[in-house]
């Protein structure tokens, strides 16, 4: 085994001695993780069409930090949220600014809504920043129709 400066690993193979750098062992790592990240970046792609439902769902991963479909979240429960509307679900201490906006959770009220929460109910205590891609809004619209 001859020395380089860099550090060798020798492993045997067929009874042959074989060397290896750090460095390559890192790079077969790094290309492992290149691949699972692009395997999630396709699952997780913008696309064209109909909602996407079960991407909806992993994209709601979001925002199931703090609203839980069970009512045990920091956020208000969601489920039958579609048509509801807003700040009516019991148990939960909306903010002033929700209780008065006087919404009706429809397609066009969400959509505006998960883009820029913000710009839909200001003074709103919900400190996400909303989704850009229209792709993304349209399969979470999906899925919390799916949510009755």
């Amino acid at each position: 085994m001859r020395y380089d400066g860099r550090v060798q690993i020798q492993r045997l193979t067929y009874g042959k001695a074989r060397e290896n750098t750090v460095s390559s062992i890192c790079s077969a790592a790094t290309l492992a993780v290149s691949a699972a990240v692009a395997v999630s970046t396709a699952l997780l792609a913008p696309h064209a069409g109909a909602a996407d439902v079960d991407r909806g769902a992993l994209l709601f991963q979001t925002c199931s930090a703090c609203h839980s479909v069970l009512g045990d979240g920091i956020g208000p429960d969601i489920n039958g949220i579609y048509g509801r509307k807003a700040a009516t679900r019991e148990g939960f201490k909306y903010s002033e600014a929700m209780k008065l906006s006087g919404i009706i959770w429809d397609e066009a009220t969400l959509r505006a809504f998960i883009k820029k929460p913000q710009s839909v109910v200001k003074g709103t205590a919900m400190a996400f920043p909303g989704y850009e891609m229209p792709a993304d809004v349209d399969d979470v619209i999906g899925y919390l129709k799916t949510l009755q």
